[in-house]
């Protein structure tokens, strides 16, 4: 696999990275190491206050709200903040709590001296929004055995208390055989497929 390549960009207008992936595989480690700043895509899921017997948020075979469907997702929402924090360098963001479901606040984000690094399980479903505006960016897909991803996943989310346990194994189970469909998507969607470790070395050569 050919690395990607990157033309020079001057501080005032930062490079966009969109980072997708199972969840586990180190996006937000990614993300967090080398985003100046990192936007959290999942800060814009739904709440569950959007849930009602009239218009229900999508259910896995469990009867529980797929948080994995996009459509408990606000992709334009995020498109939108996404595409004003690179014209204007700042944007305010949505906080939002998983364990419980809701927006808790605001942040402001800002952008310092680049690049900008999205990541979040729907970063697809964005970067089409975001190519839909032509904005410029480049698009990633974090590749990990389904092993490790499932095992980082599962620790993570038992730490942050993010779900309840029996939730969390019916899920992890779902995603481990979701993993290689998902993959393959991704590529049709337009992300380079790459391994952590060389998503690393690219980024901190920017």
């Amino acid at each position: 696999m050919s690395e990607p390549g990157f033309p020079s960009a001057p501080v005032h207008d930062p490079q966009l990275i969109i980072l997708g992936g199972a969840s586990g595989s180190g996006k937000s480690y990614l993300a967090r190491k080398f985003g100046r700043p990192h936007v959290e895509l999942d800060s814009f899921y739904r709440e569950i206050d959007d849930d009602s017997p009239e218009l229900p948020l999508p259910r896995t075979e469990y009867d529980e709200v797929d948080w994995d469907d996009d459509g408990t997702y606000d992709a334009d929402h995020a498109a939108d903040a996404i595409e004003r924090l690179m014209q204007h360098g700042s944007v305010s963001m949505p906080e939002y709590s998983i364990p419980v479901s809701r927006r808790t606040g605001t942040r402001q984000v800002r952008v310092t001296r680049g690049p900008v690094v999205a990541e979040g399980i729907f970063a697809g479903v964005v970067m089409q929004r975001l190519q839909q505006r032509d904005v410029a960016l480049h698009a990633w897909y974090i590749t990990e055995p389904r092993a490790v991803t499932a095992l980082r996943r599962f620790a993570r989310d038992v730490a942050e208390r993010r779900k309840p346990i029996p939730h969390l194994v019916r899920r992890g189970a779902s995603l481990y055989r979701a993993e290689s469909s998902l993959r393959r998507q991704a590529q049709e969607d337009g992300f380079e497929l790459i391994r952590k470790s060389r998503a690393k070395r690219l980024l901190r050569a920017i």
